[in-house]
C-alpha cells in the first residue's frame, strides 16, 4: 500500500469502474487506502475492479448504474453517503462515444452520447455535490478529452458533450472559489488512453467501424489507463483545476490556442489527406 496519506480513509466515488481509467483509478486509490465506491453498467467489468481492489484490501461499496438515468444516480448518492457516512471525492468517469459526420449522425446517437457524456457528468456533479461540501474537503474530478479541447471531423457528438463538460466543470469550479465551498474542483482532457472506448463506439452508416478502432488502437492509443490514473491523482493532490494526460493532449492545447481558427482548416486537411 502507498504511503501517500492524502487519500488514506477518503471516500472516493469512481463511475465507469468496469475498465479503462475507471478501473486504474479505483486500483491506485485502493493502493492509498480510499475507501471506494464503485460503479458501471458492466457488472462483470465492474466486478473484476470490485475484486482487484479488495484484495488490496480497499473497503469497496459495489453497483451496477447507467448514469443517465437521474433518479438512479441521485439514489446513488445519498446510498453512499449512507453507507460511509461521509463522500470526499467523485471521480465522473463514465464515457461511450460514436463515430460519424454531422449529416449521418441519427439525433438518437446525438442524444445517447450527450446523456452519458454530459448529463451523466452533470448527474454525478449534482447529486454528490451536497455531500462532497458536506464533507468540509470535496474534490470533483470530471473527466472530459483531449476532444474537449479541439474538434476534429467526425465527432461531432463526442465534441459537443465532451466541450460542454469542459465548460460546466469550469464554471462549477468558479462558484466554488466565489462561495468559499470547501470544495475543489478538476477537469480532465486524457489524449491517447488505451481503453475500450473506440472498440465500444458505435458509428454511422457507411463506417467500417471495426477498421476505425483498429487504427485508434495502433496509431492514437499510445498511454496506458495506468499512466492516466497516476496523472489524474497527481493533479487532485496538488488540486489543480486542468489536468492533460500526454504530450500529445499539452502539444496539441497549445496549438489550438495559438491558432483557434487555423488549426480547424489543418486538421480537416489532415482528415482528407490520411484517413479513409
Amino acid at each position: 500500500m502507498s504511503n501517500d496519506g492524502y487519500f488514506r480513509g477518503k471516500v472516493c466515488v469512481i463511475t465507469g469502474a468496469g475498465s479503462g481509467i475507471g478501473r486504474a483509478l479505483a486500483i491506485n486509490l485502493a493502493r492509498r487506502g480510499a475507501k471506494l465506491a464503485l460503479s458501471d453498467i458492466d457488472a462483470d467489468g465492474l466486478a473484476e475492479t470490485v475484486h482487484s481492489c479488495e484484495e488490496l484490501g480497499a473497503q469497496v461499496k459495489s453497483d451496477r448504474l447507467n448514469v443517465a438515468e437521474r433518479e438512479a444516480v441521485l439514489a446513488y448518492a445519498d446510498a453512499v453517503k449512507a453507507h460511509f457516512g461521509v463522500v470526499h471525492q467523485v471521480y465522473n468517469n463514465a464515457g461511450i462515444a460514436h463515430h460519424g459526420d454531422v449529416d449521418k449522425t441519427e439525433f438518437k446517437d446525438f442524444d445517447r452520447v450527450m446523456d452519458v457524456d454530459f448529463w451523466g457528468v452533470v448527474n454525478g456533479t449534482k447529486a454528490f455535490l451536497p455531500h462532497l461540501i458536506e464533507s468540509g474537503a470535496g474534490h470533483v474530478v470530471n473527466v472530459s478529452s483531449l476532444f474537449g479541447l479541439l474538434a476534429v471531423p467526425g465527432q461531432s457528438a463526442y465534441n459537443s458533450a465532451k466541450f460542454a463538460v469542459r465548460g460546466f466543470t469550469e464554471a462549477l469550479r468558479q462558484e466554488m472559489i466565489v462561495g468559499r465551498k470547501p470544495v475543489q474542483v478538476t477537469c480532465v482532457h486524457p489524449g491517447g488512453i488505451k481503453t475500450a472506448v473506440a472498440r465500444s463506439a458505435t458509428y454511422a452508416e457507411g463506417i467500417d467501424g471495426k477498421n476505425a478502432s483498429s487504427m485508434f488502437d495502433k496509431y492514437l492509443a499510445i498511454h496506458s489507463p495506468e499512466m492516466a490514473a497516476q496523472t489524474i491523482v497527481d493533479g487532485v493532490r496538488k488540486g489543480r483545476g486542468r489536468v492533460l494526460i500526454g504530450w500529445e493532449a499539452t502539444l496539441l492545447d497549445l496549438f489550438v490556442r495559438a491558432i483557434p481558427s487555423t488549426y480547424q482548416r489543418i486538421a480537416a486537411n489532415v482528415e482528407r489527406r490520411f484517413l479513409p
